[in-house]
């Protein structure tokens, strides 16, 4: 009996240096999964800043006014450039006389050569088919689709050189849309429906136009979309405020869950921002955006920095500012363009290497010479 009780007690003695260790084990346990945390969590800050741009990284013509451009590398090695033009002489008629043409490279840094029209003029009957604009191009699952902004209407001219104005019906018939290709030199399924439309309530924020997509794909698979939405709260033809908002999809070609916030706001500014390109990485959805600052009645434009944890709710970067419209070339030189907009960024090996702008200088009778510049990037990337 004797020698039972003593068994007993060291099995006792051992259970509880047993319970002793797992609790420790666990301590460790969770010590652990906390530092794995708190470092999946140190997302760095982006600190972002334009390289020397190189004389062949201009994509102009004489005859062309020429905005925007987005690039993808094909599978022919090839650097392909999607982009906006239409004829110089006829003015900023860019709203009623758009199309996207296409350009390719041997270097995402230049020189490009026009090469086709990616989506011509199709028809008015079509809601795309007098202008596209503000291309966007993207590589998801092996196929290719240039997101962009369309319109229908009558071609009216209305402006002349060196003295811009709007036709009101292209402008407010703006309208997003997406095509589709196995290869960038196309061609191009387009769609009979826009691929997101205005809300069909009078009160919405988009519920006159939706315009300028920027998308990326999420790390769930799924697609993000910001774009710009004009409602008709303030007097038409114009309305207003002037907003970007942000809406989810599960495929590429939609539909489109829209979101009720809008981002990229400023209080009080009816108009703050325009024209958003947004990237996903490093933990942190990114984007460069144009800044549209009133002082009084003058507007300044700058390029500045987002950055947001979901997609949906943005704030303004540690390092915000980017670019007041400056760049420097490789000679040393420094030249400040009238705008600089439409920043689209060209990611290699998952880093961003390029940023394509659409720039313009103002020749002595303020007559617009309009074309795109591919920038080098530099990011430094800064630990919390």
């Amino acid at each position: 009996m004797k020698k039972l009780n003593i068994i007993a007690a060291l099995a006792t003695v051992c259970l509880l240096f047993s319970c002793k260790s797992e609790k420790k084990s666990d301590t460790e346990t969770t010590a652990s999964a906390k530092n794995e945390a708190t470092t999946a969590k140190a997302v760095p800050d982006y600190k972002i800043e334009f390289g020397k741009v190189s004389p062949e990284s201009v994509f102009r013509n004489d005859s062309l006014s020429i905005w925007g451009g987005s690039m993808v590398k094909g599978e022919d090695g090839l650097y392909h450039m999607f982009y906006s033009q239409w004829p110089k002489n006829i003015g900023w008629e860019w709203v009623n006389y758009s199309v996207i043409a296409h350009a390719v490279s041997e270097s995402p840094f230049g020189p490009f050569e026009h090469k086709d029209f990616a989506l011509p003029d199709r028809g008015a009957e079509f809601w795309d088919g007098s202008t596209t604009h503000n291309p966007t191009v993207h590589k998801f699952n092996g196929k290719y689709y240039l997101y962009y902004m369309a319109n229908t209407g009558d071609k009216k001219i209305v402006s002349v050189p060196g003295k811009p104005k709007i036709n009101w019906v292209h402008r407010n018939n703006q309208r997003i849309g997406v095509a589709v290709a196995d290869s960038p030199n196309g061609p191009w399924k387009r769609f009979d429906e826009p691929v997101l439309d205005i809300a069909p309530n009078e009160d919405a924020l988009d519920a006159l136009m939706t315009s300028n997509p920027s998308v990326c794909q999420m790390p769930d698979g799924k697609i993000l979309m910001v774009y710009k939405a004009v409602g008709k709260k303030d007097p038409l033809p114009g309305g207003g405020p002037v907003v970007h908002m942000v809406a989810i999809a599960d495929s590429p070609t939609g539909p489109f869950k829209k979101y009720p916030d809008p981002v990229f706001t400023f209080e009080g500014e009816r108009f703050p921002a325009e024209d958003p390109y947004i990237w996903c990485q490093d933990g942190k959805f990114r984007a460069i955006v144009k800044r549209i600052k009133h002082e009084g009645k003058t507007r300044e434009f700058s390029l500045v920095h987002y950055d947001s944890e979901d997609g949906i709710h943005w704030n303004a970067a540690k390092n915000f500012e980017i670019s007041k419209r400056i760049v420097e070339w490789e000679n040393g030189r420094k030249q400040q363009f009238e705008h600089l907009e439409r920043p689209q960024v060209y990611m290699e090996n998952g880093e961003p290497i390029a940023l394509l702008c659409a720039a313009d200088t103002l020749d002595a009778n303020g007559i617009r010479e309009s074309f795109n510049i591919q920038i080098p990037l530099k990011i430094e990337k800064i630990a919390n």
